[in-house]
């Protein structure tokens, strides 16, 4: 399938569950799969079987037909992803006091995959260095905060930017008295076989 029918599909799914205030856990039991299969497959990181594919779209209770009415593969421009903040996907990450993660985006392009997420420091935030595989990208939208490296410790405020290979041992550090607010892009390239 190309890469934007299963988005539309999978925006879909939401959609039409949100719709009839059905939440994840009820849809997977509906459709005898995992809660967390079908939270992958609306946030566009799996492509389930046409089987399993079809008990869920039975298991909205809408006709197949009327599902796939509008979904083509012959639109020639890139779908427009909106994601509203009330959509952003909260997540823990290490052992971090007072690091609020929320995912704004996932989404795989060619040969590789870009994480969008949002990141609110506490002033008392603590965590271990760390290392990612990919490249971070930080863009520091309110607050202060101090990228620690090995080697280096980098003063940002905001409006300030940030670009290093995730493969560096590093930590942020609030340096200010209220909240701390980044935008992070990961920039994961998948292992070519």
């Amino acid at each position: 399938m190309e890469e934007d029918v299963i988005l539309k599909i999978s925006y879909r799914i939401k959609e039409i569950r949100k719709e009839r205030g059905i939440t994840i856990q009820e849809l997977a039991d509906r459709a005898g799969v995992s809660k967390g299969l079908i939270s992958q497959i609306e946030n566009n990181r799996t492509v389930p079987s046409l089987m399993v594919l079809i008990d869920i779209i039975k298991s909205l209770d809408v006709d197949l037909n009327q599902f796939f009415k509008d979904i083509s593969a012959s639109s020639n421009k890139a779908p427009v992803v909106v994601k509203r903040k009330t959509e952003y996907e909260s997540f823990e990450k290490e052992q971090a006091l007072g690091f609020l993660y929320q995912r704004i985006l996932t989404k795989s392009i060619k040969n590789s995959t870009v994480d969008i997420v949002l990141l609110e420091l506490e002033p008392d935030a603590t965590r271990p260095m760390v290392t990612t595989e990919a490249f971070e990208y930080k863009y520091i939208l309110a607050g202060n905060v101090k990228y620690i490296f090995e080697d280096q410790e980098i003063e940002l405020s905001a409006g300030d930017s940030l670009l290093f290979d995730g493969r560096l041992s590093h930590t942020p550090r609030n340096t200010g008295k209220d909240k701390a607010i980044m935008l992070i892009i990961y920039f994961f390239e998948e292992a070519r076989t």
